[in-house]
């Protein structure tokens, strides 16, 4: 075992004993922590005032209770939650989520991260993330709404414009941001920039349901230009079929590639033929209209639907936009036997360990989450930026802030990546958002 190895292996021991029983965190961290503990090494600064011990710590994290009332009249109970990571560049910025599944490990996971996305950006945003275990299905609008006042209520203490600048996230969407908001604005009774995602009514940006998933395709142009080629002609597998795989195949469709997969929880489809922007838009209203299963679109457009995850079809660029972790060994290999050259992420932390170890052994372009969804929250920083000067963009202009800060993560990310003839766009991902914040922290002194 080499020496950057024992010591990885000795931080994550120390991490998983002050953090038992959150396994999404610790993948999250041992993930950045594998480039990171070398080039601390070799910054010895860095490693005396134990930045990667302290940036895994979160400055605080809030927990609370959320009690509402059902329209049987009967009293709920949820748990709310506020994770405030780190503000070494910025006050905290990250989604909520609203979910069954939500808890401690996964909103630290998805704020840690949401540090490094932020700082790639360019913009002046610290990370956070933040949700309740609410589940707005089958809910009606009167009781999705008095949980949002009832949650908003108790996080108006913990937030603020130059504080902490919650947005949406799983289940939390411009209905669920527009009760917060205004329940917000009731209790403080200031009209601000504290959440971003709002409808264009009351400050809200445009292309902003749009900005993950055409993020997602800017990075992947971006490294294909970087290597001497091109999305024009490419067969593209997408995974998922919500807001963040929808844009990502649309802008696909824009720039010449031919998507021929999408999914839900049930299993996907291949279009053989290459799904058309009269067929994504059917897919739009099927699952934001109808609430349809991504088997339908077989039906309807006599294509082959699959259990399981899209993978297996042979393509030359990935898109994983689903869920994490749907990209594992068996998965990465399969892509690489097929002659996948490049993979651009949508979904959080969609590859396990040891399908990032496969593709970057195989040498496969490989844009990682905190990179390539960072489209999403860049837009939610121009939302900011827009609210506080009092103006409002036209779609043109957010997109073209949006292309140029994608293009920004590219430069970073091939910077710190480059070895030899390839670049490891993790690896770059995670020593260039590290290193901004980590310099930034060193100017705080110890604190």
């Amino acid at each position: 075992m080499s020496t950057d190895e024992k010591e990885i292996e000795q931080f994550m021991h120390g991490l998983m004993r002050r953090n038992p029983g959150q396994p999404e965190f610790h993948q999250a961290v041992e993930e950045v922590a594998v480039n990171i503990i070398p080039f601390v090494e070799q910054n010895p600064e860095f490693k005396k005032a134990r930045i990667l011990e302290r940036m895994t710590e979160p400055d605080r994290i809030v927990i609370f209770r959320v009690c509402w009332e059902d329209d049987e009249g009967n009293i709920r109970v949820n748990r709310g939650y506020r994770i405030q990571n780190n503000n070494a560049i910025g006050p905290y910025k990250g989604g909520i989520r609203f979910h069954p599944s939500v808890n401690e490990s996964i909103l630290k996971f998805l704020a840690f991260e949401q540090t490094f996305k932020n700082s790639l950006t360019g913009l002046p945003m610290g990370g956070g993330k933040g949700g309740a275990d609410f589940n707005p299905k089958g809910r009606s609008e009167a009781e999705v709404m008095r949980f949002c006042q009832s949650f908003m209520t108790e996080l108006c203490r913990h937030i603020g414009p130059d504080t902490d600048i919650p947005a949406g996230d799983i289940g939390v969407g411009a209905r669920e941001v527009g009760f917060m908001f205004g329940q917000y604005k009731r209790l403080i009774n200031r009209f601000e920039g504290v959440l971003t995602g709002k409808a264009l009514e009351f400050g809200g940006s445009h292309i902003r349901n749009e900005a993950t998933g055409y993020g997602v395709v800017y990075l992947m142009e971006d490294m294909l230009t970087h290597a001497g080629n091109a999305i024009d002609g490419k067969v593209c597998t997408v995974s998922g079929s919500g807001n963040v795989a929808t844009f990502c195949a649309q802008k696909l469709i824009e720039l010449g590639g031919q998507v021929v997969t999408l999914s839900d929880s049930s299993g996907y489809i291949h279009d053989k033929e290459g799904i058309t922007q009269e067929k994504l838009d059917w897919v739009k209203d099927l699952k934001n209209i109808r609430r349809g299963r991504i088997s339908e679109y077989a039906d309807e457009f006599g294509c082959e639907f699959y259990e399981g995850r899209p993978w297996d079809i042979p393509c030359d660029l990935a898109f994983p936009c689903a869920t994490q972790n749907e990209l594992e060994e068996a998965d990465a290999q399969k892509l690489i036997d097929n002659g996948c050259m490049a993979i651009s992420e949508g979904a959080n932390m969609p590859s396990n360990a040891g399908a990032i170890k496969l593709l970057a052994d195989a040498k496969i372009l490989h844009a990682p989450s905190k990179a390539a969804n960072a489209g999403g929250v860049a837009v939610s920083g121009l939302e900011m930026s827009q609210n506080s000067i009092r103006i409002s963009w036209t779609p043109e202009e957010v997109d073209t802030h949006l292309r140029r800060i994608m293009a920004s993560i590219h430069d970073q990310c091939a910077e710190y990546g480059e070895d030899g003839d390839y670049i490891d766009y993790m690896k770059g991902a995670n020593i260039a958002g590290f290193r901004k914040v980590a310099r930034a922290m060193m100017a705080y002194g110890v604190i």
